[in-house]
C-alpha cells in the first residue's frame, strides 16, 4: 500500500504531529513502556502475531507510539520488520516438544496428560471488576507474594503427546502424506493464486485479528453450518533453532538455540460426511490447523476453521474462496487503503465532479 504520506502544507503536518503528541499527554501521567509490557499483554500478542515478528520489547513501544491502537501499532512493526535484514532461517518448530502453560480438548474430558486450564479469561464472570480502579503497586506486591508462596500440587510434565495422534494410532484420522516441499515466502514475493498450503498458512497467522474471526464465524453460521470440535488447544513455549550456517546440516543437535516464543496451537476437528455406496455415508473427520504467536486463542481457533475452508474450496461460498480470504485479512492492506480515502483526491474528484456538472447543464438545456 503506497498510500502511507501527506506531501504540501509542511507548516499544518507539523502542527498536526504537535498537537497528536499533545493530546498523547495531555491527560497524564504518561504510560511508561513497563506498563505497557507488563498490563497489555493480550493486546502486544495481538500486535505480534499481525506483524509477525515476535518482540515484546518492539511490541510495547509500538502500542505506547499508536496509543493503543492495534492497527497502528502493527503499521509501526510491519514498516520496522521490512528494515530487518533476513540472516537466518529457523528450523521447524516442534510443538509437541511445547513447555505447555495451558492446554485444554473440547472433544474429551480425559486427554493422556490432563487438562491443564492455565491463564484465560474463559472462565471468569466477564464483570466489571471496580477494585481495579484503586489498584495500588503494593497491592500487586502483595498478590504476588502469596501467589508465588503457593505449593504446587502434583507434577506438571515438560510436555504432553498430541491429541490427534491417538486418533490416528486408532484409524479415527488419516495420517497426512509427508511434503517437503520448500514453502514459499509470502513477505518475499507476491502470492499467485491458486495459492500452496504454506502461503495460506503464512497469510493466516499474520491476519488481523477481528478479520479471520469474522470470517471464520461466517464459515460456520452462514456458509456450511458446521460445527467442529477443537481437538486440542495449547499455549506455550517452543524452541527455535537455526542450523550451522558453515555446514548447512539441519540437524538439530548442530544447530544453535537462539531462544524461545509463545505460540497458541490449535488441531479442530471438522466432520465430513463420506459417500460409501448404495446411497450410504459414513462421517469422518478432518483436521484443521492453526498457529500464532502469543496467547491469540480465538484467532488460532478461527485460522483453524478457515485453513480447512482453504483445503477444501467449495466454490459456492466466499469463505472457501482463497482470493476472497487470503486479500481481505491483512491488517495493513485493509486499514491502508481504507486510510487512504481521507488523503488528498483533489484532481480525480473534480474530474468527476465536472463531468457531473457538464451532465446537468446539458439536461437544463433540453
Amino acid at each position: 500500500m503506497a498510500y502511507v504520506a501527506v506531501k504540501g502544507g509542511r507548516k499544518a503536518i507539523e502542527a498536526s504531529i504537535e498537537r497528536l503528541k499533545y493530546e498523547r499527554c495531555k491527560n497524564g501521567p504518561l504510560l511508561s513502556f513497563e506498563s505497557v509490557r507488563g498490563g497489555m499483554r493480550s493486546l502486544m500478542d495481538q500486535v505480534m502475531s499481525e506483524s509477525s515478528l515476535y518482540s515484546e520489547d518492539l511490541a510495547a513501544l509500538a502500542v505506547k507510539q499508536g496509543e493503543g491502537s492495534p492497527e497502528e501499532a502493527v503499521f509501526l512493526m510491519r514498516a520496522f520488520r521490512s528494515t530487518l535484514p533476513r540472516k537466518h532461517f529457523s528450523l521447524e518448530i516442534s510443538t509437541g516438544a511445547m513447555t505447555v502453560e495451558r492446554r485444554i480438548s473440547a472433544g474429551f474430558k480425559d486427554i493422556p496428560g490432563g487438562q491443564v486450564l492455565g491463564s484465560s479469561c474463559d472462565y471468569t464472570h466477564r464483570l466489571l471488576d471496580y477494585s481495579l480502579a484503586e489498584e495500588t503497586e503494593e497491592d500487586r506486591q502483595s498478590f504476588l507474594s502469596g501467589f508465588t508462596a503457593k505449593p504446587i500440587s502434583g507434577d506438571i510434565p515438560g510436555s504432553f503427546p498430541k491429541v490427534v495422534d491417538y486418533l490416528r494410532n486408532e484409524g479415527l484420522l488419516s495420517r497426512p502424506e509427508p511434503d517437503e516441499t520448500e514453502p514459499k515466502d509470502v513477505t518475499k514475493k507476491n502470492i499467485e493464486f491458486p495459492t500452496s498450503r504454506s502461503e495460506r498458512l503464512q497469510i493466516l497467522t499474520r491476519g488481523q485479528t477481528g478479520a479471520v474471526t469474522a470470517l471464520g464465524y461466517a464459515s460456520l453460521r452462514g456458509y456450511g453450518a458446521l460445527h467442529p470440535t477443537v481437538g486440542e488447544l495449547r499455549v506455550g513455549q517452543v524452541a527455535v533453532y537455526v542450523p550451522d550456517p558453515l555446514s548447512g546440516s539441519r540437524d538439530l543437535d548442530e544447530s544453535y538455540y537462539i531462544g524461545d516464543v509463545r505460540v497458541t496451537e490449535v488441531e479442530t476437528l471438522i466432520p465430513v460426511q463420506v459417500p460409501r455406496g448404495q446411497g450410504r455415508s459414513e462421517v469422518e473427520f478432518e483436521l484443521g490447523y492453526g498457529i500464532c504467536f502469543g496467547q491469540n486463542e480465538t484467532k488460532a481457533v478461527a485460522m483453524s476453521l478457515l485453513d480447512h475452508c482453504l483445503e477444501t474450496k467449495d466454490p459456492r461460498y466466499p469463505t472457501h474462496d482463497e482470493e476472497f480470504v487470503l486479500l481481505h485479512i491483512d491488517s495493513v492492506e485493509a486499514t491502508g487503503f481504507i486510510s487512504h480515502l481521507k488523503l488528498p483526491h483533489y484532481v480525480t474528484f473534480q474530474a468527476k465532479l465536472d463531468s457531473v456538472r457538464k451532465i446537468k447543464k446539458g439536461e437544463d438545456r433540453e
